[in-house]
């Protein structure tokens, strides 16, 4: 199994709503609500409580850059990951948590003549919390930290204040001029940056360590009477590295305002280094997205840096039902690196994370494994309500690699978690499924493990190898009422562990497979392969009342299992990221006894895509998100199906290429050959959540 890859830029999903009037159910709406205004959140800058570099006063971060205001210059770090050396239908990218390192491109912008300290203040204080729970010692962990929309530096030149705002793809600041002050006295001097030129749309464009970021033309305006009257004016430049602004005649007895904007999602091609791996909704909509980010260390003066082992933090952050605002974003790590992948929130507003960490100093709290295993353990931590509190925090791994992938939760707070183990040490318990190791040597394949995690999070419940002699991994999880865990990956095992009677117990070549294990984790109820002759991996598992399991992943095969297929037929597909061939997205619904496909159909166009996410309502619909990057993806909705959005856009690039991420409502096929009732692209990927209940429409 590949064990390097990159997982997409953020896992919101975008708004779902059409003419019809249907409303995806509550979860998956709240779902679908956040990230339609994800972009368009204003930047939240942190007051600086010792969480970074004494000299830093306010701090931003957000998808791929970190933005650092001090007394006398910004500092904006731009990192980009490198790209994924492999990927194919058994290790899809979107499911790792600590990412391949990259490099990181710093440009210092400072005002040439200004005031050397100028009195700096946070104004428009928003609603969410930035919390810091970096490292062992809680005496250094920074909670409740206030954040702001704006930052105003008063008269950095005579009669001329400067304010930072903007969203998450760009930076603007405005110099407001005082009647009589002398624009002419702004200068802005740029290190990092080899050139700076001024192109034929008079945008200002920054040419450092081989990357180009641009600054928009200036907005240069006076209000009067209330009316803004916009002027004139442009970049001048002073010399290689220094730029200033020329300005038409105006009104010297009135304001003036110059307002450029630095745009930085052109260069994060939308894809950044905040990876959002995972996302949980609660009863109340909000939504808990987790994943790694850049570390908020202060940078050196160097334009360009290799990312260091210690510079990606996991985080967890909460947005309101609307997707209108934060409520917290706590960052959790240590001076290695950390990322989150999955997530889980139980009906008191705690989120349950696990991923990975090659940090030693890992915050741990009430651990069931205090110490790092070695050569990167999983964890496990849950986050109180308001994320400023871990109710416990503990390393899950023996002495090789380990990381994990999915986290579901029951009723009674224990926590399901599974993943990859390239340990012959993982912890296991007496009398579990499989106590022993069975790859061929550690750390050169791994296997799958399922452990349960008792509510304290301080002792294990069960916990269990899951695998065969080659690669194993352990992606998705679901628990049903009696507590019985439902597991989904992918195996390059011809001995992985499948039960007489599966519904396929021979190996086809690199497949997904499926696995129920009982509610002590001491037998397997049913385990069978679900794939074809090439690469075939499972991402996501759900299961209804009746205990049937319903799975989305990604096929190479041609000769994937089909039964009452809304597609029968591959749809093709490209090679791509060092891969042999392209792929299809599937959706599978196994009965309650692992021994029959109910259905199963591909998801496909004539490009890639690969199937994600997957809930199911009460009804028996199937709600499936993934990637797609088939601009004919839409071509099978046939009414009575309704097209979201038919309009491919590219927008995502989780794989270093032009993807949409994609929604589709199946309706139940168990008998009968199902519709697409909704079918569309989105513009970013996420798992989907939806209430077993089943919630009718939902207002808007």
């Amino acid at each position: 199994m590949s064990t390097s890859a990159c997982v997409p830029s953020r896992s919101i999903l975008t708004l779902l709503t059409f003419a019809t009037g249907f409303a995806l159910p509550f979860a998956a709406f709240a779902e679908a609500r956040v990230s339609q205004s994800y972009g368009k959140l204003p930047l939240h800058f942190e007051a600086n409580q010792g969480q970074t570099h004494h000299d830093v006063r306010f701090l931003a971060r957000g998808a791929g850059y970190s933005l650092y205001l001090t007394a006398g210059e910004a500092v904006l770090v731009l990192t980009k990951p490198n790209p994924d050396a492999k990927r194919d239908s058994r290790s899809t990218p979107e499911r790792r948590g600590t990412q391949p390192r990259g490099t990181r491109v710093v440009v210092r912008m400072s005002l040439v003549g200004a005031a050397p300290k100028p009195p700096v203040s946070g104004l428009d204080e928003l609603p969410g919390k930035a919390n810091y729970l970096i490292g062992k010692d809680p005496a250094k962990w920074r909670t409740n930290v206030p954040t702001y929309a704006k930052v105003h530096y008063r008269a950095v030149y005579p009669g001329i204040d400067l304010v930072y705002y903007g969203n998450q793809r760009q930076l603007e600041y405005d110099f407001v001029v005082a009647p009589g002050a002398d624009p002419n006295r702004i200068v802005l001097g740029f290190q990092g940056a080899e050139r700076l030129e001024i192109n034929a749309e008079g945008e200002l464009v920054l040419h450092a360590a081989g990357e180009v970021i641009r600054q928009r033309v200036p907005v240069i305006y006076q209000e009067i009477n209330g009316v803004r009257t916009k002027l004139e004016g442009r970049y001048v430049l002073k010399d290689a590295h220094r730029v200033g602004f020329q300005v038409a005649a105006y009104d010297q007895n009135r304001p003036l305002v110059i307002d450029p904007t630095l745009v930085y999602a052109t260069y994060l091609g939308s894809s950044g280094w905040d990876y959002g791996s995972g996302i949980a909704v609660d009863a109340a909509g909000s939504a808990y997205v987790t994943g790694s980010t850049s570390s908020a260390d202060f940078p050196t003066a160097n334009a360009l840096q290799a990312a260091k082992a210690g510079f990606q933090n996991a985080f967890v952050t909460k947005l309101n039902p609307t997707g209108s605002a934060l409520v917290y974003s706590t960052y959790l790590g240590g001076s290695g690196g950390d990322g989150g992948t999955g997530i889980a929130v139980d009906t008191a507003g705690s989120a349950y994370v696990t991923g990975s960490t090659s940090s030693i100093d890992f915050p741990t709290v009430n651990p069931l494994q205090a110490a790092y295993g070695g050569d990167g353990d999983a964890f496990v931590s849950k986050l109180d309500a308001a994320g400023s509190a871990l109710l416990y925090s503990t390393h899950l791994g023996g002495s090789g690699a380990d990381a994990g992938y999915g986290i579901a939760v029951d009723t009674l707070g224990n926590a399901y978690v599974t993943g990859e183990t390239r340990s012959t040490d993982f912890p296991t318990t007496p009398g579990a499924i499989q106590t022993t190791y069975g790859g061929s040597c550690m750390n050169c394949v791994g296997d799958a493990f399922v452990t349960k995690l008792d509510a304290t999070g301080s002792a294990l419940v069960y916990s269990t190898y899951l695998g065969g002699s080659s690669g194993d991994e352990g992606f998705g999880i679901a628990v049903d009422a009696a507590g019985s865990a439902y597991v989904t990956g992918g195996t390059g095992s011809a001995d992985f562990p499948t039960t007489a009677g599966a519904f396929q117990t021979t190996y086809g070549g690199g497949d997904a497979f499926v696995t129920k294990l009982n509610a002590t984790g001491t037998a397997l109820v049913y385990s069978t392969y679900l794939g074809g002759s090439r690469g075939d991996g499972g991402f996501g598992i759900a299961v209804d009342a009746a205990g049937s399991a319903y799975v989305t992943g990604s096929t190479n095969s041609t000769d994937f299992p089909t039964a009452n297929p809304l597609q029968a037929a591959y749809g093709g597909g490209v090679a791509e990221g060092g891969g042999t061939t392209g792929a299809d997205a599937f959706v599978s619904k196994l009965d309650a006894t692992g021994s029959a496909l109910l259905y199963s159909t591909y998801l496909g166009g004539s490009s890639n895509e690969y199937g994600r996410g997957i809930a199911v309502d009460a009804a028996g619909a199937a709600y499936v998100t993934g990637f797609t990057k088939s601009t004919d993806f839409t071509a099978g909705c046939t009414a009575p199906c309704t097209v979201l959005d038919g309009t491919f856009s590219g927008r995502s690039t989780p794989f270093g290429v032009p993807y949409d991420a994609f929604v589709a409502k199946i309706a139940d096929m168990s008998s009968t050959p199902g519709t697409v009732s909704l079918w569309g692209f989105i513009d970013s990927a996420g798992n989907i959540t939806v209430p077993l209940l089943g919630i009718g429409p939902v207002p808007g």
